[in-house]
Order: C-alpha cells, then structure tokens, then sequence
C-alpha cells in the first residue's frame, strides 16, 4: 500500500510518496514561509514521478507543533487531498517525525536514545524524548531550563532539530543534529506508524490575540480621572 506524507509545520517544506517504507519519489525544501504557493506543486511533481496516486492507501500530514500558519496549510490541504480521493488522512508530530530523520545505525547516534526538540522562542522549547524509535514521553511545551533537565536524565542520547544546540551541554558525547525541519525519511517512518486522525497539536496558546474592537467601532472612552 502507497502512503503520502507533508509536512508544512516547521522551516521546511516535504512531500514524499512511499510503498513498504520505500521512498518513491519526494521533494524537500527548506522555507520559512510560502508553504501554501509551493505545495501544490511538490504533490504534483512527487505524484507525477511515481505513477500517480494507483494504489494510495492513505495520506498523512504533521499536525504540530510548529508555526500555527505553516501547519494550517498542510492539514487543509491534506484534508481536501484526503475528501477528494476518498483516503484517510492521518496526523503524526513534528517532534516524531525529526525523532525518525535522525541518521540511521552505523554512525554515533546508533542506539542512543533520542530527544527531538524544537526552539519554540521565548525560552521554551518543544520537546520530546523516544528509546528504540518509539516515545518515552508526551510531547511538552518546557522552559529551557526544564528541557535541560530532561536531557540530563537521559545520559548520552541524539539530540535533533532546531533545538538541539540549546540543550547540547546537557547530554555528553550527544549526537546533534539540528534540522530545521524533518527529513523525508524520517516523515515516512513516522508516517508508518501513524495512528490517529489529523488534528492540530497546540502546546501552547498562539500569539495572535482577537482584536478588543471591531472595525468601525469607536474607541472605549477613558473615565475622568
């Protein structure tokens, strides 16, 4: 069975069609913004390379968390891909999927735990640990003081994304390798294992706040002081 996997969530943009685990065709570019002009044609151009959608069971999309705007583009237009083939659409982590582009046995991060974090600014960083490619842990919004004792408590491990150098001088000997977004290969192998309906996963508020006013109406007046 065929899958499909995009990803639109962080500073990148992939698709990738996959049989068994085996890449057909893919397309990754990093970006930080433009996702919703360019993905079109990457699905077009991934599709077109492998022979069409023949035998897609199912497409997948990364649900978060990531740039609100970036993952809002790729859950819709996986969703209206999904309605209009008639295939599921499934939702994997950002944090699983860099958990999965983490370089494959036979280099220094074979065997080691894992911790894919992401600089989610302000001091915080997304994170989430995995042991033998699946999760130790719930994904967490964490201070970065927070995050720095959870990697100590994993001892030597791979650290990945764009986290990873904040939190390098906690794990010794880590392996960091700090994409800035995930690698094809390592979307198809959460893509693999996903499970759970497409949603979006907000581990903290957005920073756009509703307007105190609508347009046209007056400025609240100030009380005499």
């Amino acid at each position: 069975m065929r899958g499909l996997v995009i990803d639109t969530a962080l500073g990148g943009l992939s698709v990738a069609l996959f049989e068994h685990g085996t890449i057909l065709a893919s397309r990754h570019e990093l970006m930080a913004r433009g996702h919703q002009e360019r993905l079109g044609e990457l699905v077009r151009d991934v599709a077109a390379e492998a022979g069409g959608f023949d035998g897609l069971g199912r497409i997948t999309v990364t649900v978060g968390p990531g740039s609100f705007t970036g993952l809002r583009v790729g859950l819709a237009f996986a969703l209206g891909l999904g309605a209009a083939l008639d295939r599921p659409v499934l939702g994997i982590t950002t944090l699983a999927a860099l958990a999965g582009s983490v370089d494959s046995p036979g280099d220094a991060s074979a065997g080691l735990p894992v911790l894919a974090a992401i600089d989610a600014r302000r001091g915080e960083v997304y994170a989430q640990a995995f042991a033998g490619g699946r999760p130790s842990g719930a994904p967490e919004a964490l201070t970065l003081e927070a995050a720095l004792d959870l990697a100590r408590t994993l001892g030597p491990a791979a650290l990945v994304g764009s986290g990873a150098p904040l939190l390098a001088g906690a794990c010794p000997a880590a392996a960091i390798q700090a994409l800035a977004a995930p690698a094809p290969a390592g979307l198809v192998a959460a893509a693999r294992r996903a499970d759970p309906p497409a949603r979006p996963l907000y581990l903290r508020a957005p920073d756009a706040t509703p307007p105190s006013r609508l347009p046209g109406q007056p400025r609240p007046t100030r009380e005499p002081s």
